[in-house]
């Protein structure tokens, strides 16, 4: 037998890399769907094997351009299945795919491109092109630009740009001629390769390249897998940014681990109405998805007829008592509350499960950022298996998951077997398990600070263990702090609550060492603004409608609500919000005041809006501000405003005997 037949079938044996994954599933459900996407109103589906064979050229083509073992593949665009397998593409001839932010603006994606010393980079369309050529004299190593979709690329005449059809036509002539050159690049991975480089959000600073492998990677989805019990029959909506840890795991690492389908969106905008039609059966989105859902479904209600209100507003009540308890199979809801809620189950949750395209789901997630216990119950009411999971992009985003039949609001599960959790002596979360990064790429210092002479990855997060060993995340350990009566002040818990109603889209509380809590409020224009339409409020824009009387009203029984919860939470009682103001923009990414995965950058808002935190405590009424904003096409402008400021009800802490 030759050398390269006996490395074919050793090859077949293996599944240590992803292309070797890919490869098993060609061989064993090769007309299995792998991967489908909508295009002009049409669902597209391709096989494994199809899958296969078109990665297969495109990884051939890559070779005939000179990309090699060890080098970086910028990939660039909205969930679009030939950049997925771009991915595998990369990795089958040795080298490193690096997805990053599609609605990060030029000047931005020019450090990563520098940082990993990007040649290449495949993009979705015209758009990213465009950014790509912006910035290229700052790239000078930048030989390659390859494109997905050719609209409007038409006049587009450099020689270093190519349509990705045309290399993948040069692919398959290059695969016809040498048939086991790439067999021998596969042959030569290995699970202790670098798999993918994710660059962190850059909360509070430059992002690192957090370089993780083959065998990590694997080892964090076959847990997930073994942990539901997913199959190749799954479903999965692959929407959110390619670029972020949770939407590697789940659309490539999940999907290429179980064999199940994942589905691209036609866009953005239409990812509601895709979620309906493919009916998905697993789920995952970040905290503010299911913020933005629940926000459109009370929307939708508001505009309701007055006995759709009260029947929703009954049944909900209903949920909120014995949903939860009824879908973990809890012993112990009576009859009545039974009886009441599968009556609101044909009436409520089920025509709503659907409206939402959740009607199919058998396990849903959501990680990123915590979620508020208030919207979890929501979901878990309406008989949605919603679960929390907690990782980083640095752990494989796997790290505690909740069990079936285990589900706590506020927690975020147990460690997943093969991972090791501890509790530092400042209360700072430690993980150590096979599913971790390599190193941070260019960057010994900083894997150096994050991992300890233990193995034990510090990931920043404050949160012990209850009694029941389910890990409790507080808030960022470095956000954590203290009132100046001593008190815990933990930002992001009350932000979360407050972002619980539908009219407030953000928030950042401030507390640190003060003598009271105070807040800035974004308000959620297509929510406030559906409710000033119907209360005959005339506004111009977001500047001016956050500005309005009624507004701060709203807001205020908002924050109100909150408060008089907060009186319960025991060591946070003291969290309470006093006073607060309406920001009179909408913090927005390309201003720099939130990450691409939309988590609030503190310093850098802190910093900018000192002015209006001097405001919140010296007991002003008003301050005018004037803030500048960059508009989409690169612009600058101003925005100008008299904010007010509110105070809100607070109510007495009862503190119990000792």
């Amino acid at each position: 037998m030759s050398a390269v037949n006996e490395a074919a079938r050793s090859d077949r044996e293996r599944l240590d890399t992803f292309p070797h994954l890919m490869l098993h599933h060609a061989r064993v459900r090769g007309e299995h769907p792998a991967t489908r996407e909508k295009d002009m109103g049409i669902w597209q589906t391709w096989t494994w094997q199809q899958v296969a064979a078109e990665t297969r050229a495109m990884a051939c083509g890559l070779s005939l351009l000179g990309f090699k073992r060890g080098d970086n593949l910028a990939i660039i665009g909205d969930n679009r299945p030939r950049l997925y397998w771009a991915m595998c593409a990369a990795q089958m001839l040795g080298g490193v795919p690096v997805p990053m932010y599609q609605d990060a603006v030029a000047q931005e994606m020019s450090f990563v491109l520098e940082n990993a010393e990007i040649r290449f980079a495949i993009v979705e369309d015209q758009e990213q092109v465009d950014k790509m050529l912006e910035i290229k004299d700052n790239c000078p190593q930048l030989a390659h630009i390859l494109y997905d979709d050719p609209r409007g690329m038409r006049h587009y005449n450099q020689t270093f740009i190519q349509s990705l059809d045309e290399v993948m036509e040069m692919g398959r002539i290059h695969d016809q001629k040498q048939p086991d050159l790439l067999d021998t690049e596969i042959h030569q991975g290995g699970s202790e390769d670098i798999s993918v480089m994710l660059y962190t959000s850059g909360t509070t600073g430059k992002p690192k390249g957090v370089c993780v492998t083959h065998a990590a990677f694997i080892a964090a989805a076959r847990t997930g897998c073994e942990f539901d019990h997913l199959s190749a029959a799954e479903e999965v909506l692959s929407y959110l940014p390619m670029a972020w840890v949770g939407d590697h795991l789940f659309s490539y690492g999940q999907a290429l681990v179980a064999g199940f389908t994942i589905n691209c969106p036609e866009s953005g905008d239409t990812v509601m109405t895709d979620l309906r039609e493919i009916g998905p059966t697993y789920y995952f989105a970040p905290p503010r998805v299911f913020e933005n859902l629940l926000t459109q479904v009370m929307i939708r209600m508001e505009d309701a007829s007055n006995i759709k209100r009260k029947l929703f507003d009954y049944f909900m009540r209903v949920a909120k008592r014995c949903g939860a308890e009824i879908l973990d199979g809890k012993p112990g809801v009576p009859f009545s509350d039974r009886f009441n809620y599968a009556l609101g189950n044909l009436l409520i949750y089920g025509p709503l499960r659907n409206v939402l395209g959740m009607s199919r789901i058998r396990v849903a997630y959501t990680a990123g950022a915590a979620i508020g216990p208030d919207l979890f119950r929501f979901y878990r009411s309406i008989g949605i298996n919603l679960k929390q999971l907690y990782g980083s992009t640095e752990t494989c985003a796997a790290v505690c998951l909740q069990p079936d039949g285990e589900i706590k609001f506020d927690s975020v599960g147990k460690p997943v077997p093969g991972v090791e959790v501890k509790i530092a002596g400042n209360g700072e979360v430690l993980v150590r398990s096979q599913a971790m990064l390599k190193g941070y790429y260019k960057r010994p210092d900083a894997t150096a600070e994050s991992i300890d002479g233990e193995g034990y990855f510090h990931t920043g997060d404050a949160g012990f263990f209850d009694e029941d060993g389910h890990l409790k995340i507080i808030d960022r350990a470095k956000d954590v702090g203290k009132l100046a009566n001593g008190a815990m002040f933990a930002p992001n818990y009350i932000e979360n609550k407050l972002k619980f109603f539908q009219f407030i889209k953000e928030a950042v509380a401030f507390g640190h060492d003060r003598n009271m809590v105070c807040a800035f409020i974004n308000i959620d224009m297509g929510a406030v603004g559906n409710w000033a339409e119907r209360r005959n409020i005339a506004y111009s824009g977001y500047t001016d409608l956050a500005a309005k009387a009624e507004v701060g009203q709203l807001v205020l029984e908002c924050v109100e609500q909150v408060n008089a919860e907060l009186v319960h939470d025991g060591m946070l009682a003291d969290s309470q919000v006093h006073r607060f103001l309406v920001l009179h923009k909408e913090l927005d990414p390309d201003d720099d005041e939130l990450t691409r995965t939309r988590k609030v950058r503190r310093g850098f808002v802190s910093e900018k809006y000192a002015v209006l935190i001097d405001a919140l405590y010296s007991g002003k009424a008003s301050q005018y501000i004037e803030t500048q904003v960059k508009f989409e096409d690169g612009r600058t402008g101003m925005v100008a405003a008299d904010l007010k400021v509110y105070e809100a009800r607070t109510f007495p802490v009862v503190r119990k005997a000792a």
